[in-house]
Order: C-alpha cells, then sequence, then structure tokens
C-alpha cells in the first residue's frame, strides 16, 4: 500500500519528450564538427598555424562532448522507466554537461601550453590558406549554434509561466510564475557552449592569421590562441558551477523554495523543508509542517502544493502541536 505521505506520479513523468529535438539537433552538428575537426587540425599542421591548429583541437574536443551530449539523451530516454531510477534518469543529461564542462578545462590548458611553446619557438605561416580555412570553419560553428539555438529555442517555449489560484483552508491567492533559465536543458546547453566557444577561437584565430599577413605581427597567432584559452576557461568555468548545483542538490536558493512556501502559508509553520530537482522542470520536496490545527493532514498540505505542477514528488509530515518559540 502506498504511504500517505507519498505523492502519485508516473516514473518517467521527469522525462522531457521535447529533448527528441534537441537529441536530433546535436547529432546533426555532432558530424558537421567532427568532419570540419578533420580539415582544421591537417590545415593546422600543414600551414603552421597554431591559432588554426588550436581551432582545430578544440573542435575535437567538440565533436566528442556533444557526441556525449546526444548519448546522454538516449541514455535518459532509455532508462526513463527504470525503477532503480528513483526520479528518473534526468542527471544523466546534467551529468554529460558537467563531463563536457571538464573537458573544455582540458583543452583551455592544451591550448596554452601549444600557444607558449610556438612563442619560444615561432615557425613560418601559410598565412593566406590558413585564414581560408579558419574561415571555413567559422561558417561551419555559425551553422552549427544555429542548429542548436533553434532546438534550444523551441525547449524553452515549453517552460511555464502562467498563473493559479487557490483558496484551501480559507486562504485565496492568485499566484504566477516564471522560473526562466532557471530550468533550461543544461545538456543541451553544454553543446551550445562548446559551438560558441569554437566559434569564438575561430574569430581570434582569423584576426592573428590577418594581423600576421598584413602587419607581419607573427607574435600575434600564439597570443590569440591564450586569449581564446582565457575564453573558453571561463565559459567552462560557468558551466561548471550550473551542472555542480544540480548534481549536488543545491536547488534551495531556487524560486520554487518561496512558491512552495507561499502555497502552505497559512497552514501552519514550516519547520523542515527540502526541495532538489529531479527533472528539466520536475522537482521533488520533502517538509515537516507544525500546527494547532487538529484538521491538518498531509493531503490537505498537498492540495495546496498541487497548483504547482512542476513539484512532481512531496513527501509531507504534519506535527500537531504548539509552534515553536521565535527567538527574541
Amino acid at each position: 500500500m502506498l504511504n500517505p505521505t507519498q505523492a502519485r506520479w508516473p516514473h518517467d513523468h521527469v522525462f522531457d519528450r521535447g529533448n527528441d529535438e534537441a537529441e536530433r539537433s546535436t547529432r546533426i552538428v555532432m558530424w558537421i564538427t567532427a568532419l570540419m575537426m578533420v580539415v582544421e587540425i591537417a590545415a593546422g599542421w600543414w600551414f603552421n598555424s597554431m591559432a588554426l591548429l588550436a581551432d582545430g583541437w578544440h573542435m575535437s574536443s567538440h565533436a566528442l562532448a556533444i557526441g556525449l551530449t546526444a548519448l546522454a539523451y538516449a541514455m535518459a530516454r532509455r532508462h526513463a522507466r527504470d525503477p532503480r531510477f528513483a526520479f528518473g534518469s534526468w542527471k544523466i543529461e546534467v551529468l554529460s554537461g558537467f563531463t563536457s564542462a571538464i573537458m573544455l578545462l582540458g583543452v583551455a590548458g592544451m591550448m596554452v601550453v601549444e600557444s607558449v611553446e610556438r612563442i619560444v619557438f615561432p615557425q613560418a605561416i601559410h598565412y593566406r590558406e590558413a585564414i581560408a580555412v579558419a574561415v571555413i570553419g567559422l561558417l561551419v560553428n555559425l551553422v552549427s549554434a544555429l542548429i542548436l539555438g533553434q532546438a534550444h529555442h523551441h525547449g524553452h517555449s515549453h517552460g511555464h509561466s502562467h498563473g493559479h489560484s487557490h483558496g484551501a483552508h480559507g486562504h485565496g491567492h492568485a499566484h504566477d510564475h516564471d522560473h526562466g533559465d532557471h530550468d533550461e536543458d543544461l545538456n543541451l546547453k553544454s553543446a551550445y557552449v562548446h559551438v560558441l566557444t569554437d566559434a569564438a577561437t575561430s574569430v581570434l584565430a582569423i584576426l592573428a592569421l590577418v594581423g600576421g599577413w598584413l602587419m607581419g605581427w607573427s607574435w600575434l597567432d600564439p597570443l590569440m590562441g591564450i586569449l581564446g584559452a582565457v575564453l573558453v576557461g571561463l565559459w567552462a568555468r560557468g558551466l561548471i558551477v550550473e551542472t555542480a548545483k544540480v548534481l549536488l542538490d543545491r536547488e534551495m536558493d531556487h524560486p520554487v523554495v518561496d512558491e512552495i512556501r507561499e502555497a502552505v502559508q497559512g497552514c501552519g509553520e514550516i519547520a523542515d523543508l527540502h526541495v532538489w530537482r529531479v527533472g528539466q522542470q520536475a522537482y521533488s520536496c520533502a517538509m515537516t509542517v507544525l500546527t494547532r490545527d487538529p484538521t491538518l493532514t498531509p493531503d490537505l498540505v498537498r492540495a495546496r502544493l498541487a497548483v504547482h505542477e512542476e513539484v512532481v514528488h512531496a513527501t509531507i509530515e504534519v506535527q500537531h502541536g504548539e509552534p515553536r518559540p521565535t527567538e527574541a
């Protein structure tokens, strides 16, 4: 028999079926990126361009990371109904995003080492040929960004920003919530960041090659390699922070926490509350409510929470008695 303090919800509720489009987009971008990666690495070695070579190796990590993104979507879908995943398989996608960010940091380090080596031991660069390849790489990155950007926008449009009103237990008010970027697809975002960083390094490579060709500034090529590494590192750091927050269940600063508190307001005092994310737009919570109302039950509290469709699982304990004394 189901524990009366447990919410009934389908196990695969937390799997976002909108991920199908994101998975298709990442697969397309993966193959495009892999093809351009081979071209840029070969051209970088042949034309002795550190900026172009760094961009090619950078793109190689993107091909792997974007492939990992697509694989994560497939695994999350495959295990969506697996009861061994207590709250669904969504965090497979977040783990993929975290791994991709770590890979980005590795690429940034590699770019710095290679660029410093070229500063110490400069080599002749075939500027015209290298510029042509870098421009093609930039175009490929822009096309990839457009593909992933459309998938990201499509997924974001399925977020919720709507109003509710409830009046259980003699208390009524209208409620509106919009979580915005808090509920974005971090797996898709990781692929998007990879493409954007690749586009940025392509721009830097083109600037370095043009400057070296027209002004004779050969030092500009490895310098842009270092600049690109710093940019990649900063983006990677931001992605690590976002994904790690989800993996470590650090969600108590999310707007949904205040919404839960507001929904239960009037029932009693919330003595303990824990909220964590189990899906792109799905949350679980566990709480203890202290009340002097002998008629208050977990089901009545859950009815107050029902207006928040994103709270898919709730464990509620109601303790009857005098509220805790407040500190002076």
